[in-house]
């Protein structure tokens, strides 16, 4: 029960940040379509290879492909006018997309009994997987891979999970877990915190050219 809740409340939010992204690069009503599934279900299929499960498990959630469908048209009759806010929705619905598959990924993995650092992986690709595909798709730099502590979050709730800090069959406590990762990653947005760079000697150099 806890898996499937979190397989849709994950799909939903993921399927609305990709819809959002493609209406701010302008893609027609198939292209919305089509990055707001890809983005809902990558993530999935990337937990699937990682704890073993076959790939093709993605497409028998019914009830998931029928909240994305009604999360994807309810994005489409939106109002032009509110979608100015495009950017600060996909935002937090990728935080909310984040979280829950992020903690959907642990918990398969914790399932089939592997180790707290493949746990780890499991919960960060799950999390992270739809994301990267969507913003490579739209062309964009993935959050990933800039200077965000994107990722960390959902390191961080493989980690408590892996590691048996909660218990993976009370509820309650795994809510708590999706909630206190959905919690830091929008603190990590509203208070800008970065995970620090590393200065190329030749960033000079590709600058100059550029100019």
């Amino acid at each position: 029960m806890i898996l499937n809740v979190l397989s849709i409340v994950g799909s939903v939010a993921f399927a609305a940040s990709g819809a959002i992204v493609a209406m701010d690069e302008d893609y027609d009503i198939f292209g919305i379509l089509v990055l707001g599934f890809i983005t809902a279900f990558a993530g999935g299929m990337m937990r699937n290879l990682i704890v073993g499960i076959p790939v093709a498990a993605v497409w028998h959630q019914t009830g998931a492909f029928i909240a994305v469908l009604a999360a994807l048209g309810i994005t489409l009759v939106v109002p032009g006018r509110l979608l100015k806010w495009g950017w600060k929705l996909m935002v937090y619905f990728d935080a909310l997309g984040l979280s829950t598959f992020a903690v959907e990924g642990a918990l398969y993995a914790e399932r089939i009994h592997v180790s707290a650092g493949t746990v780890m992986v499991a919960a960060a690709m799950t999390g992270a997987g739809g994301g990267v595909i969507r913003d490579l798709l739209a062309q964009r730099k993935p959050l990933i891979l800039r200077s965000d502590t994107y990722a960390i979050w959902a390191l961080l709730a493989g980690a408590v999970i892996g590691l048996r800090w909660v218990s993976p069959h009370v509820a309650w406590q795994v809510y708590v877990v999706l909630a206190g990762t959905f919690v830091l990653r929008v603190l990590s947005i509203v208070f800008h915190w970065h995970l620090p760079h590393v200065e190329s000697p030749n960033r000079d150099k590709a600058q100059a050219v550029d100019k």
